[in-house]
């Protein structure tokens, strides 16, 4: 389990710096208004994947197991046509944005939804490492199809990183695309069967995809709200100071996808706990001790890395930093219920921080702008977690000493790393 969890854990790091490159090349050449429209435009296609997640989501890591690839592929791909297409024109009616943009916003978003219904489905069948080449692909390409553009030819503009993210998520499709087809799964099946698979869902679907639009909104109100109260360069300037801090995610989302995975094919769910348990123990104390460094990276190194425009990013950081680190610990929890299938409890967690962020970014950010916004969701954080926890140890009959790290938990590891043990 361990050597997974690393082995994953190294993927998501390279993911994460290549992502950091983005986040890097978008606002040294576009700026701060620039960047705040790649961000408003990565918000909404983010958005629209999360719908079509409704049929072609991570259900299929569950389905997939006990069901024929193709049979679940082509409902999938074709409620990813439907999102992009209806998803993309809502969005245009509902905002002043260019016929450019939405054609640009469907199209991305349904490429994006393609791939990752190819890699779900490749994951569930346990091709873990295929699963992270390909993520790992998607982020180098977006990354070099902007070095390209930005460099080379010349060309620096928000169209140039529409046109990149074609590259990014086509290539890896096509070749997920390929891998699929090497499967044992026979295409021409019964077309029974096929419905059968269109017809079934997840373990409870419908409440595990509201827990992730809810989650969604917790995360990105607050850049609706910059764009729409302040204005592109604040939404710039915060969209660079939240790439950062949530960077340090990829610790505990490493380990809550592996422990997700383990769960849901576990016959015994209470034998996984104790693993649960120390998983989050661990987890808060690395991730603690990246929160303190993250804070820690004075304002003159933003400028020089970034531009002179994104100094005000350290202030974002630093509002964020306690919400950071609260809820990645919290990511372990909402894993345990999610992979025991209690996704009303994650619902109303997400629920209670919808209502506490909504309200703090609309009196916020008027007058602290950027960085009331960060505020507001650092306050949306905790009061999801203090929910999350109040239930995980309830359902798990954990005490606080078990879910606050010590000197035993880093022995454990310390001695599992040095015996090579999975």
């Amino acid at each position: 389990m361990i050597k997974r969890i690393l082995q994953h854990f190294a993927a998501r790091v390279l993911t994460a710096g290549l992502s950091f490159a983005v986040v890097w090349l978008t606002a040294r050449y576009l700026g701060a208004a620039g960047r705040g429209q790649v961000s408003l435009f990565f918000t909404d296609m983010s958005g629209l994947v999360l719908l079509a997640g409704l049929v072609g989501g991570s259900s299929l890591i569950y389905l997939v197991p006990r069901r024929n690839v193709w049979h679940l592929l082509l409902p999938a791909y074709g409620w990813a046509v439907v999102v992009s297409v209806v998803g993309a024109t809502v969005v245009g009616l509902l905002r002043p944005v260019s016929l450019e943009y939405v054609l640009h916003l469907g199209g991305v978003t349904l490429v994006q939804v393609l791939l990752s219904i190819n890699a779900f489905l490749l994951l569930g069948r346990q091709r873990e490492r295929t699963y992270n080449v390909l993520t790992m692909a998607q982020a180098a390409l977006l990354a070099g199809a902007l070095v390209l553009a930005f460099g080379p030819l010349q060309w620096p503009s928000v169209g140039a990183y529409y046109y990149a993210n074609y590259v990014a998520y086509g290539l890896p499709w096509l070749v997920s695309t390929a891998l699929l087809l090497r499967l044992p799964d026979v295409w021409g099946s019964r077309a029974s069967r096929r419905r059968a698979a269109a017809r079934e869902p997840g373990p409870a679907q419908p409440g595990a995809h509201f827990s992730n639009l809810l989650t969604f909104a917790n995360y990105r109100f607050g850049y609706y709200a910059v764009a729409y109260l302040a204005d592109a360069r604040a939404l710039g300037i915060l969209s660079v100071g939240v790439a950062l801090a949530e960077a340090i995610w990829l610790i505990p989302r490493s380990t809550a996808l592996i422990q997700y995975v383990a769960l849901v094919n576990a016959a015994d769910k209470r034998s996984q706990t104790y693993a649960a348990l120390r998983g989050s123990r661990l987890t808060l104390l690395a991730t603690a001790g990246a929160v303190l460094v993250l804070a820690a990276v004075p304002t003159a190194w933003l400028t020089a890395v970034f531009g002179p425009e994104f100094g005000e990013a350290s202030q974002v950081i630093r509002a964020l930093a306690p919400g950071i680190l609260i809820n990645g610990a919290g990511m372990q929890a909402s894993t345990y219920f999610s992979g025991t299938a209690r996704y009303g409890v994650n619902n109303r967690a997400a629920l209670l921080g919808l209502a506490v962020t909504v309200p703090l970014c609309l009196v916020l950010v008027p007058r602290l702008g950027m960085v009331g916004a960060a505020l507001g969701m650092s306050a949306s954080y905790t009061a999801s977690v203090a929910y999350l926890f109040w239930h995980y140890r309830q359902a798990t009959g954990a005490t606080w000493a078990d879910l606050l790290p010590g000197w035993a938990d880093v022995r454990w590891v310390t001695l599992r790393l040095m015996r090579n043990e999975e």
